[in-house]
This record gives structure tokens, C-alpha cells and sequence, in this order.
């Protein structure tokens, strides 16, 4: 990380990162199959959960996750091992924290907190099914996220790939079994793809703490031995806490577009969450790489070598830019390759086809602004990040506010104004390159 060639020490890491993310995009298009089965209000249902749980899933991994690996690779980079074992055990505290905080919020309080986004009746009874299940078991996904966490800063990338991947593998299957009643499975509807989220992340969770106290990666987790530190808790919350702070911006922006589309009817909604659901499949898509990217600029931020730091961040961020951008593209112009696959509802095509075609082509930004904000996580300092999230949703969800009031028969300036947003997110994080956070004075 710290002295090979950039480009294939990437694509080294990045690899076993890629093949997650590929894996956790098969199993988001398995469920939201699976759940088509069910019908339009189903798909409903699953519209106003999928960006709570995105949040959970966004802030195990690539948030609080990505504090982790920085914490880890920063110590490693520097010198220091027995500092990297201490923040083990404080991660495992803080995941086990805001595991709590998703039960709470999210299953305890699921029927007012979907009503709020605006579901009734059926729509709302299979949101809170959902939501009770797979928020219930949060401690797993949260588990599961900061081990893989730990061993991703370490530069260790292949072992929490090949858990989660095979993770991913079971849930698709226990997915299909329990939402449709495969063989002996109940048919459980709704509960049945969240069921089987909790019991791959459970595995997931067992297997990777299980690498993990064994010492995988030259990191250990002690329960005894260590005393807890407020200054380690720091280390990894300056980051994770930040990096939280900005994927609750993103899904604010898609949740109160969600509200506001939900205005329209359940077709709307199941259009417009079908659309959404692509665009937060890239996510995993910009961890794939974004993941490498924490652990190595991290390495190089920590040994002081600035510049290398930000030809690394450069490489991953404008590859996964094209990437993107080429997806968008393709939906933009052929909408029917994604939008058919779930749902054969004249009304939630031709919604989920207006939203592709608007902000599809813009996708490249957000590609590039996801990217670079995993790789800013590994300098330590996230305001950049953080400031273009802000932006972000002043831009997309207020805007998208005043055009949903003054143009409610036409959800063209909604989608619009999210268009936008994702050109301020990902344009401000590129920007923020250029600037002392990424240029000490001593660098």
C-alpha cells in the first residue's frame, strides 16, 4: 500500500471488494424480484424500507466501518500495533451501541416512523412486517460490517470478502425460500426477505469475529487486557460519526423525495423506488473500490506520503466516475433493462422510466463523490465530505420541495432538482482534493 504501483495494488485490493459489491447487488435485485411477486403494493412497502435499511447498511460499512479501517490502517501505517488491537474492541463497543439505536428507531418505532413517510393501510402493514425483522436484528449486520471493517484496514481484503460473499449467497436463497414458500419454507411475504438478511449477516457476523479474535490480518480482539480510552473512541467517531452524519444526508434526500412522491399513489411510489434502488446499488458499486481506497490512503497518510495519498484517491474515484456514468447512461436510454425485470405496471414503469432518463445521466457524479468520500475517510478528516452531503440535500430535497409544491402533476422538476444534487456532491468532493486537507504544508 504504501510503495507499489498504484494501479495494480488497487486492482489487488479492490478485487475481493469488487466481488462483494457484486454479490450484495445480486442480492438487492433478488429481493426486489422476489418481492415483485408480490404485487405493486408490496413493491411499495419495500420502497419506504429500502433507504432506512441502506442507511443501516451504509453506516456499518462504509461509515462507522470506514472509521474503523481508517483507525486500523492510521496505527498500522504509523508504527503501531498494539494501538490497532485497543480499537478493535472499542469498533466491537460502538457497533453493538448503534446496533441499539436501529432497533430502537427502526423496529420498535416502525409503524409512526413509516407513517411519517407518508405509507397507509396494506402499504404501511408490509413496511412495518419488514422493518420489524430486519431492524430487530441489527446487532448482526453491525457485527458483521466492523469485523470486515477491521480486517479491510489491515489490508487484508480477501477473508471478509469470501465470508460476505458466501453470506450474500445464503440470503438470496433464503430470500426466494421464505417470500414465495420454496419446498417445506413458509411463504412468509414480506417477512421473508428480511429474515433471511438477518441470518446471513448473523453468519457473516459469527465467522468474520471468528477470524478476527484468531488474529486474521495481525489484529486481534481482546476483551481482556485493554483498557478503554476516550482518545481511541475519538479516533475512530472523528471519522465514523462524520461519515454517518453524510449517509444520513443521502437518505434524508432519497426519504423526503420518497415522501414526496408518495403524494402520487402507490404506482408512483413503486416507480420511483425501483428507480432509487438503482442509484443506491451504486454504492456498493464505489465501496468495491472505496473500500481499498480508505486502508491505502490511510497507509499513505499515516507514513506522511500526501501526494501519493491523493493519486491513489484520483486512480479509484475516476474509474468508478466512468463506471457509473456508463450505467447511467444505459438505463437513461433503455429504462426497460432495469424497470421490467420487477414490475409489468404501466403506471410504475412510466414513472421509474421519467426518473431514469432525468437523472440516470448524472450518476457519474455520484459514482466519483461516493468514491472520493471513502478515500477522504482514510485522511482522518471528513468536513469536505460532509459539507457536499449538506449541499446535497439543500439542493435535491429542498428544491425538490418547492417543485413538488408549485408542480405537482409533473414529477419532471422533482427528479431534476435531484439531478442536480448529485453535480454538487460529487463536483464539491472532487474539489476538496485541491484543498489543505489533502495538501499539508509539509507534504
Amino acid at each position: 500500500m504504501l510503495h507499489g504501483p498504484i494501479a495494480p495494488t488497487l486492482a489487488r485490493l479492490s478485487a475481493p471488494n469488487v466481488l462483494v459489491a457484486a454479490a450484495m447487488t445480486l442480492t438487492t435485485f433478488a429481493d426486489a424480484w422476489f418481492v415483485g411477486r408480490l404485487g405493486i403494493t408490496a413493491l411499495a412497502s419495500v420502497a419506504l424500507v429500502f433507504p432506512i435499511q441502506t442507511l443501516m447498511q451504509m453506516m456499518s460499512s462504509g461509515a462507522m466501518g470506514g472509521g474503523v479501517s481508517s483507525a486500523v490502517a492510521r496505527a498500522l501505517g504509523s508504527g503501531r500495533p498494539e494501538r490497532a488491537n485497543a480499537i478493535v474492541l472499542h469498533a466491537t463497543i460502538i457497533a453493538i451501541a448503534m446496533a441499539g439505536l436501529f432497533v430502537v428507531a427502526a423496529a420498535v418505532y416502525a409503524p409512526w416512523l413509516f407513517a411519517l413517510l407518508g405509507a397507509r393501510g396494506a402499504v404501511l402493514d408490509g413496511a412495518v412486517a419488514y422493518a420489524e425483522i430486519a431492524f430487530g436484528g441489527a446487532v448482526a449486520m453491525w457485527l458483521a460490517n466492523t469485523f470486515a471493517s477491521v480486517l479491510r484496514g489491515t489490508g487484508n481484503m480477501a477473508v471478509p470478502a469470501r465470508i460476505l460473499i458466501a453470506a450474500s449467497v445464503l440470503q438470496v436463497a433464503l430470500s426466494g425460500a421464505l417470500t414465495l414458500g420454496w419446498g417445506p419454507f413458509p411463504a412468509l411475504g414480506l417477512r421473508g426477505p428480511a429474515t433471511a438478511l438477518v441470518i446471513g449477516m448473523s453468519v457473516a457476523a459469527l465467522v468474520m469475529g471468528g477470524a478476527v479474535v484468531a488474529g486474521r490480518g495481525g489484529v486481534r480482539l481482546r476483551l481482556a487486557g485493554i483498557a478503554l480510552q476516550a482518545e481511541l473512541f475519538r479516533d475512530i467517531l472523528k471519522v465514523g460519526a462524520v461519515a454517518c452524519g453524510n449517509a444520513l444526508l443521502t437518505i434524508a434526500t432519497i426519504v423526503i423525495v420518497t415522501r414526496l412522491v408518495a403524494e402520487q399513489g402507490a404506482a408512483a411510489l413503486a416507480g420511483y423506488g425501483l428507480g432509487s434502488r438503482l442509484e443506491l446499488m451504486l454504492i456498493p458499486i464505489s465501496f468495491g473500490i472505496g473500500g481499498a481506497l480508505t486502508a491505502t490512503v490511510g497507509a499513505n497518510v499515516g507514513a506522511r506520503q500526501f501526494a501519493r495519498a491523493r493519486r491513489v484517491a484520483w486512480s479509484g474515484g475516476l474509474f468508478v466516475a466512468v463506471v457509473s456514468g456508463l450505467i447511467g447512461g444505459v438505463v437513461a436510454v433503455w429504462p426497460d433493462l432495469w424497470l421490467a425485470n420487477f414490475t409489468a405496471d404501466a403506471a410504475a414503469l412510466a414513472v421509474g422510466a421519467r426518473y431514469l432518463a432525468i437523472v440516470g445521466p448524472f450518476y457519474l457524479f455520484f459514482g466519483l463523490g461516493q468514491t472520493l468520500y471513502f478515500a477522504s475517510q482514510g485522511t482522518g478528516n471528513m468536513i469536505w465530505p460532509f459539507s457536499a452531503g449538506v449541499v446535497r440535500l439543500g439542493v435535491a430535497a429542498g428544491g425538490g420541495t418547492i417543485a413538488a409544491t408549485y408542480f405537482a402533476a409533473d414529477l419532471a422538476p422533482l427528479f431534476a432538482c435531484l439531478s442536480a444534487g448529485l453535480v454538487c456532491f460529487g463536483g464539491l468532493i472532487a474539489g476538496s482534493l485541491f484543498s489543505r486537507v489533502w495538501n499539508p504544508r509539509d507534504s
